[in-house]
């Protein structure tokens, strides 16, 4: 007979994955980051910007809106599909993980000093949607309190350029 340990369920600030549970919000500086990566890998036609890619018009509306609204945050199911593919494909180029692989959750800690996840937030990690992830993302930098932000720094930076450092759990 195989074992198979349950793991906790994880409290629903950290995911959002049950139809009972808040769609997972995205903040607009990620929307902001998306916009500068297409405007960078795909600058306007003209110096007065006037023929945007599609994926720059897609995000924009996004992002005028939220502004128009004054939304910080803006419900992941509200997205075009255009603006959502486009912003994915951004998110795509990000570090998937914040692990520095310290992790102090699996001695017992209910939050890693590593990376500064919570216990679920690590062990449901690969089940969570790219938009839950980056609220965790957000999170943890805001906090900064993290090893990877302090003590680990430059093992985090490794782990960004591919060198070295974390894993993908």
């Amino acid at each position: 007979m195989a074992f198979s340990p349950s793991l906790p369920s994880p409290p629903s600030s950290a995911l959002s994955t049950s139809s009972s549970v808040a769609p997972a919000r995205l903040h607009i500086t990620d929307v902001e980051a998306a916009i500068n990566y297409w405007r960078a890998r795909r600058p306007p036609a003209h110096a007065e910007g006037a023929a945007l890619c599609p994926e720059l018009l897609a995000l924009a509306e996004v992002y005028a809106l939220m502004v128009y609204r004054h939304q910080e945050e803006v419900d992941d199911g509200a997205l075009t599909p255009a603006a959502r593919q486009a912003w994915l494909h951004w998110y795509d180029t990000t570090p998937d993980t914040p692990c520095i692989a310290i992790c102090s959750t699996s001695q017992g800690d209910e939050q890693c000093k590593g990376c500064g996840r919570s216990f679920a937030e690590v062990q449901h990690w690969l089940g969570m949607t790219p938009v839950e992830k980056r609220v965790v993302w957000r999170r943890i930098t805001l906090e900064g309190s993290a090893w990877r932000f302090n003590r680990y720094a430059e093992r985090a930076a490794e782990s960004r350029s591919g060198t070295g450092g974390g894993g993908k759990g």
